[in-house]
Protein backbone atom coordinates (compact mmCIF):
# COMPACT_ATOMS: atom_id res chain seq x y z
CA UNK A 1 0.00 0.00 0.00
CA UNK A 2 0.77 4.05 -0.71
CA UNK A 3 2.86 5.34 2.05
CA UNK A 4 3.80 1.86 4.04
CA UNK A 5 7.45 1.31 4.76
CA UNK A 6 9.77 -0.54 2.49
CA UNK A 7 10.68 -3.96 3.26
CA UNK A 8 13.94 -4.44 4.91
CA UNK A 9 16.79 -6.08 2.58
CA UNK A 10 17.38 -9.72 3.49
CA UNK A 11 20.62 -10.13 5.31
CA UNK A 12 23.60 -10.56 3.61
CA UNK A 13 25.43 -14.24 3.90
CA UNK A 14 28.59 -14.45 5.14
CA UNK A 15 30.41 -17.84 4.63
CA UNK A 16 33.48 -17.37 6.94
CA UNK A 17 36.25 -19.88 6.02
CA UNK A 18 38.32 -20.74 9.21
CA UNK A 19 41.23 -23.25 9.76
CA UNK A 20 45.22 -22.84 9.51
CA UNK A 21 46.61 -21.34 6.45
CA UNK A 22 47.41 -22.88 3.31
CA UNK A 23 44.75 -24.85 3.68
CA UNK A 24 43.53 -24.51 -0.08
CA UNK A 25 40.91 -21.34 0.72
CA UNK A 26 41.82 -18.73 -1.90
CA UNK A 27 41.43 -21.34 -4.40
CA UNK A 28 37.97 -22.19 -3.11
CA UNK A 29 36.97 -18.51 -2.39
CA UNK A 30 37.87 -17.98 -6.05
CA UNK A 31 35.66 -20.72 -7.24
CA UNK A 32 32.61 -19.78 -5.71
CA UNK A 33 33.52 -15.79 -7.15
CA UNK A 34 32.40 -17.33 -10.31
CA UNK A 35 28.60 -17.91 -9.66
CA UNK A 36 26.34 -15.16 -9.33
CA UNK A 37 25.58 -13.21 -6.33
CA UNK A 38 28.76 -14.62 -4.46
CA UNK A 39 31.91 -11.93 -4.35
CA UNK A 40 35.12 -13.75 -2.50
CA UNK A 41 36.56 -10.92 -0.45
CA UNK A 42 39.44 -12.81 0.44
CA UNK A 43 41.25 -12.51 3.82
CA UNK A 44 39.06 -9.02 4.89
CA UNK A 45 40.88 -8.96 8.42
CA UNK A 46 44.43 -7.46 6.62
CA UNK A 47 41.87 -4.88 4.40
CA UNK A 48 42.96 -1.82 6.70
CA UNK A 49 46.69 -3.14 7.52
CA UNK A 50 47.33 -3.62 3.93
CA UNK A 51 45.68 -0.72 2.57
CA UNK A 52 47.38 1.80 5.18
CA UNK A 53 49.78 0.05 7.25
CA UNK A 54 52.67 -2.27 7.20
CA UNK A 55 50.94 -5.70 5.74
CA UNK A 56 52.31 -8.02 3.43
CA UNK A 57 50.76 -7.21 0.19
CA UNK A 58 48.43 -4.18 -0.88
CA UNK A 59 47.64 -5.18 -4.06
CA UNK A 60 43.85 -6.16 -4.69
CA UNK A 61 43.64 -9.72 -6.66
CA UNK A 62 42.51 -7.23 -9.81
CA UNK A 63 46.42 -5.88 -9.37
CA UNK A 64 45.55 -2.44 -8.51
CA UNK A 65 46.07 -1.37 -5.12
CA UNK A 66 43.75 -1.72 -2.46
CA UNK A 67 43.48 2.59 -2.26
CA UNK A 68 42.81 2.45 -5.76
CA UNK A 69 40.69 -0.60 -6.61
CA UNK A 70 37.65 -0.14 -8.20
CA UNK A 71 35.76 -1.88 -4.89
CA UNK A 72 37.99 -1.27 -2.15
CA UNK A 73 38.57 2.64 -2.07
CA UNK A 74 34.58 2.81 -2.04
CA UNK A 75 34.40 0.01 0.75
CA UNK A 76 37.31 2.39 2.71
CA UNK A 77 35.36 5.63 1.69
CA UNK A 78 32.51 4.30 2.97
CA UNK A 79 33.85 3.62 6.36
CA UNK A 80 35.88 7.35 6.16
CA UNK A 81 32.74 8.81 5.88
CA UNK A 82 33.40 10.87 9.07
CA UNK A 83 35.70 12.13 7.69
CA UNK A 84 38.90 10.64 9.77
CA UNK A 85 41.99 10.50 8.23
CA UNK A 86 42.55 7.11 6.81
CA UNK A 87 46.13 6.56 7.97
CA UNK A 88 44.98 7.34 11.12
CA UNK A 89 41.33 4.99 10.95
CA UNK A 90 43.69 2.50 10.07
CA UNK A 91 45.99 1.99 12.79
CA UNK A 92 43.45 2.11 15.18
CA UNK A 93 41.13 -0.71 14.22
CA UNK A 94 45.07 -2.72 13.47
CA UNK A 95 45.17 -1.53 17.31
CA UNK A 96 42.03 -2.90 18.21
CA UNK A 97 42.47 -6.60 16.36
CA UNK A 98 45.88 -6.69 17.97
CA UNK A 99 44.36 -6.21 21.21
CA UNK A 100 40.42 -7.84 21.00
CA UNK A 101 40.36 -10.31 17.89
CA UNK A 102 43.04 -13.15 19.38
CA UNK A 103 42.85 -16.89 18.56
CA UNK A 104 42.84 -17.50 22.06
CA UNK A 105 39.82 -15.68 22.98
CA UNK A 106 37.46 -17.59 20.79
CA UNK A 107 35.99 -19.87 24.26
CA UNK A 108 35.60 -16.50 25.83
CA UNK A 109 33.41 -14.89 22.93
CA UNK A 110 31.33 -18.28 22.23
CA UNK A 111 30.30 -18.29 26.04
CA UNK A 112 30.46 -14.72 26.84
CA UNK A 113 29.69 -12.79 23.81
CA UNK A 114 30.45 -9.46 22.93
CA UNK A 115 31.87 -8.91 26.15
CA UNK A 116 33.88 -5.63 26.20
CA UNK A 117 33.49 -2.21 24.74
CA UNK A 118 36.14 -2.94 22.23
CA UNK A 119 34.57 -5.76 21.33
CA UNK A 120 31.40 -4.29 20.45
CA UNK A 121 33.45 -1.66 18.14
CA UNK A 122 35.17 -4.22 16.38
CA UNK A 123 31.55 -6.03 15.67
CA UNK A 124 29.80 -2.74 14.25
CA UNK A 125 32.78 -2.08 11.62
CA UNK A 126 32.53 -5.83 10.91
CA UNK A 127 29.24 -4.71 10.22
CA UNK A 128 29.78 -1.72 7.85
CA UNK A 129 32.36 -3.35 5.86
CA UNK A 130 30.38 -6.34 5.04
CA UNK A 131 27.18 -3.75 4.36
CA UNK A 132 29.15 -1.72 2.17
CA UNK A 133 31.01 -5.17 0.49
CA UNK A 134 27.37 -6.00 -0.78
CA UNK A 135 25.94 -2.16 -1.91
CA UNK A 136 29.39 -1.82 -4.01
CA UNK A 137 29.57 -5.37 -5.94
CA UNK A 138 25.46 -5.78 -5.79
CA UNK A 139 26.09 -9.58 -4.30
CA UNK A 140 24.54 -10.58 -1.02
CA UNK A 141 26.83 -14.01 -0.75
CA UNK A 142 30.39 -12.79 0.83
CA UNK A 143 32.90 -15.59 1.35
CA UNK A 144 35.62 -13.85 3.79
CA UNK A 145 38.47 -16.48 3.88
CA UNK A 146 39.98 -14.68 6.88
CA UNK A 147 40.83 -17.77 9.00
CA UNK A 148 40.24 -16.09 12.50
CA UNK A 149 38.39 -18.53 14.32
CA UNK A 150 37.90 -15.10 17.21
CA UNK A 151 35.93 -13.06 14.10
CA UNK A 152 33.98 -16.44 13.35
CA UNK A 153 32.58 -16.65 16.99
CA UNK A 154 31.69 -12.97 16.55
CA UNK A 155 29.80 -12.82 13.85
CA UNK A 156 26.38 -14.17 15.44
CA UNK A 157 26.83 -10.64 16.86
CA UNK A 158 27.25 -8.96 13.06
CA UNK A 159 23.34 -6.82 12.57
CA UNK A 160 22.69 -7.48 8.76
CA UNK A 161 24.04 -10.79 7.90
CA UNK A 162 23.21 -14.63 8.56
CA UNK A 163 26.60 -16.27 9.47
CA UNK A 164 28.22 -19.67 7.86
CA UNK A 165 31.34 -21.52 8.64
CA UNK A 166 33.79 -23.20 6.52
CA UNK A 167 36.38 -25.33 8.45
CA UNK A 168 38.74 -26.09 6.32
CA UNK A 169 41.51 -28.45 6.70
CA UNK A 170 45.10 -29.84 5.32
CA UNK A 171 47.25 -31.95 6.54
CA UNK A 172 49.39 -30.54 8.68
CA UNK A 173 52.57 -31.96 7.22
CA UNK A 174 51.62 -30.63 3.85
CA UNK A 175 51.13 -27.60 5.38
CA UNK A 176 54.54 -27.51 7.20
CA UNK A 177 55.65 -28.04 3.67
CA UNK A 178 54.18 -25.48 2.29
CA UNK A 179 55.23 -22.71 4.75
CA UNK A 180 59.02 -23.76 3.68
CA UNK A 181 58.76 -22.19 -0.08
CA UNK A 182 59.12 -18.40 -0.54
CA UNK A 183 56.06 -17.40 -2.62
CA UNK A 184 56.32 -13.94 -3.45
CA UNK A 185 55.13 -11.55 -0.78
CA UNK A 186 54.49 -15.09 1.98
CA UNK A 187 57.84 -15.85 3.60
CA UNK A 188 58.73 -18.79 4.93
CA UNK A 189 57.88 -20.76 8.46
CA UNK A 190 59.22 -22.91 10.60
CA UNK A 191 57.83 -26.34 10.85
CA UNK A 192 57.06 -26.34 14.31
CA UNK A 193 55.80 -22.77 14.17
CA UNK A 194 53.51 -24.06 11.71
CA UNK A 195 51.91 -26.80 13.46
CA UNK A 196 51.36 -24.64 16.68
CA UNK A 197 49.46 -22.54 14.80
CA UNK A 198 47.69 -25.71 12.75
CA UNK A 199 46.63 -27.08 16.15
CA UNK A 200 45.60 -23.48 17.87
CA UNK A 201 43.76 -22.52 14.81
CA UNK A 202 41.74 -25.84 14.49
CA UNK A 203 40.52 -26.59 17.76
CA UNK A 204 39.11 -22.97 18.43
CA UNK A 205 37.25 -23.74 14.43
CA UNK A 206 36.27 -27.31 16.10
CA UNK A 207 34.78 -25.19 18.77
CA UNK A 208 33.11 -23.15 15.63
CA UNK A 209 31.60 -26.20 14.69
CA UNK A 210 30.27 -27.38 17.39
CA UNK A 211 28.31 -24.14 18.49
CA UNK A 212 26.91 -23.71 14.71
CA UNK A 213 26.35 -27.56 13.91
CA UNK A 214 23.69 -26.72 11.17
CA UNK A 215 25.32 -23.91 9.52
CA UNK A 216 28.79 -25.29 8.96
CA UNK A 217 30.39 -27.62 6.71
CA UNK A 218 33.78 -29.21 7.69
CA UNK A 219 35.95 -30.21 4.74
CA UNK A 220 39.35 -32.05 4.41
CA UNK A 221 41.41 -29.97 1.64
CA UNK A 222 42.46 -33.69 0.65
CA UNK A 223 38.94 -34.85 0.17
CA UNK A 224 38.36 -31.34 -1.65
CA UNK A 225 40.33 -31.76 -4.44
CA UNK A 226 39.57 -35.18 -5.17
CA UNK A 227 36.05 -34.86 -5.54
CA UNK A 228 36.15 -30.53 -6.41
CA UNK A 229 32.79 -30.20 -8.11
CA UNK A 230 30.85 -32.43 -5.86
CA UNK A 231 32.36 -29.89 -2.62
CA UNK A 232 31.54 -26.79 -4.69
CA UNK A 233 27.75 -27.96 -5.26
CA UNK A 234 27.80 -28.52 -1.64
CA UNK A 235 29.27 -24.99 -0.78
CA UNK A 236 26.66 -23.56 -2.83
CA UNK A 237 23.83 -25.41 -1.49
CA UNK A 238 24.84 -24.06 1.93
CA UNK A 239 25.60 -20.38 0.94
CA UNK A 240 21.37 -20.83 -0.97
CA UNK A 241 22.80 -20.20 -4.31
CA UNK A 242 22.37 -22.34 -7.25
CA UNK A 243 23.92 -25.06 -7.73
CA UNK A 244 23.20 -25.86 -11.21
CA UNK A 245 25.55 -22.80 -11.95
CA UNK A 246 28.80 -24.88 -10.62
CA UNK A 247 31.76 -24.11 -12.07
CA UNK A 248 33.68 -26.52 -11.96
CA UNK A 249 33.73 -29.68 -14.67
CA UNK A 250 35.73 -32.60 -13.41
CA UNK A 251 39.05 -31.18 -12.05
CA UNK A 252 38.93 -27.74 -14.07
CA UNK A 253 37.93 -24.33 -14.10
CA UNK A 254 37.72 -20.95 -15.54
CA UNK A 255 38.34 -18.63 -13.27
CA UNK A 256 37.68 -14.68 -14.00
CA UNK A 257 38.91 -11.35 -12.15
CA UNK A 258 38.32 -11.07 -8.39
CA UNK A 259 39.25 -8.46 -5.89
CA UNK A 260 40.64 -10.61 -2.97
CA UNK A 261 42.60 -9.02 0.11
CA UNK A 262 45.91 -10.36 0.42
CA UNK A 263 45.78 -14.65 0.59
CA UNK A 264 47.85 -17.22 -1.68
CA UNK A 265 49.53 -15.32 -4.59
CA UNK A 266 47.94 -17.52 -6.81
CA UNK A 267 44.66 -15.19 -7.06
CA UNK A 268 46.22 -13.40 -9.09
CA UNK A 269 46.00 -15.81 -11.89
CA UNK A 270 43.17 -16.01 -14.33
CA UNK A 271 42.06 -17.92 -16.90
CA UNK A 272 41.62 -22.05 -17.31
CA UNK A 273 42.75 -23.34 -14.06
CA UNK A 274 43.53 -27.50 -13.21
CA UNK A 275 42.86 -28.57 -9.59
CA UNK A 276 45.58 -30.59 -9.42
CA UNK A 277 46.05 -33.25 -6.86
CA UNK A 278 48.61 -32.89 -3.94
CA UNK A 279 51.82 -34.78 -4.76
CA UNK A 280 52.75 -35.63 -1.13
CA UNK A 281 56.03 -33.80 -1.81
CA UNK A 282 56.61 -33.59 2.19
CA UNK A 283 56.93 -36.84 2.62
CA UNK A 284 60.43 -36.59 0.39
CA UNK A 285 60.99 -33.11 1.08
CA UNK A 286 60.34 -32.12 4.91
CA UNK A 287 63.13 -33.72 6.98
CA UNK A 288 62.87 -36.43 9.36
CA UNK A 289 62.96 -34.02 12.31
CA UNK A 290 59.69 -31.42 10.62
CA UNK A 291 57.62 -34.11 10.21
CA UNK A 292 58.40 -35.55 13.39
CA UNK A 293 57.98 -32.39 15.37
CA UNK A 294 54.74 -31.89 13.26
CA UNK A 295 52.94 -35.21 13.81
CA UNK A 296 53.67 -35.03 17.94
CA UNK A 297 52.07 -31.47 18.15
CA UNK A 298 49.34 -32.53 15.99
CA UNK A 299 48.12 -35.35 17.40
CA UNK A 300 45.66 -36.55 18.41
CA UNK A 301 43.42 -34.24 16.17
CA UNK A 302 45.53 -34.94 13.05
CA UNK A 303 44.37 -38.70 13.46
CA UNK A 304 41.24 -38.04 14.89
CA UNK A 305 40.78 -36.16 11.70
CA UNK A 306 41.97 -39.11 9.66
CA UNK A 307 45.57 -38.45 8.64
CA UNK A 308 48.02 -40.91 9.91
CA UNK A 309 50.95 -41.00 11.08
CA UNK A 310 54.38 -41.38 8.81
CA UNK A 311 57.12 -43.05 9.67
CA UNK A 312 60.12 -42.44 7.23
CA UNK A 313 62.24 -45.37 6.23
CA UNK A 314 65.86 -45.23 5.63
CA UNK A 315 65.40 -47.90 3.21
CA UNK A 316 62.35 -46.54 1.34
CA UNK A 317 60.08 -43.71 1.16
CA UNK A 318 58.37 -44.27 4.66
CA UNK A 319 55.53 -45.89 5.39
CA UNK A 320 51.83 -45.05 7.25
CA UNK A 321 50.72 -46.08 10.50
Amino acid sequence: MIGEAPLPAPPITVLYITGWCRNGSTLIGNILNEVSGVFHAGELYFLWKNAFGNGSNSSCGCGEDLTRCPVWSKVIAAELASGHRAEIHARQIVQRQFATVRTRHTWRVLKQGMHSGALREYVAMMSRTYSAIANVTRRRIIVDSSKLPVEAALLPHVQGISPLYLHLMRDPRAVAHSWTKTKQYVVPMSALRSAAYWLGFHLASDAIVRCNPGRSIFLRYEDFIAEPAHWVGKLLELVGADPSANPVRGRNVMLGGNHTVTGNPDRFCKGPTLIRADDCAWQTELSTAEIEITQALSFPLMRQRGYHAFRRNIHGPGTGG
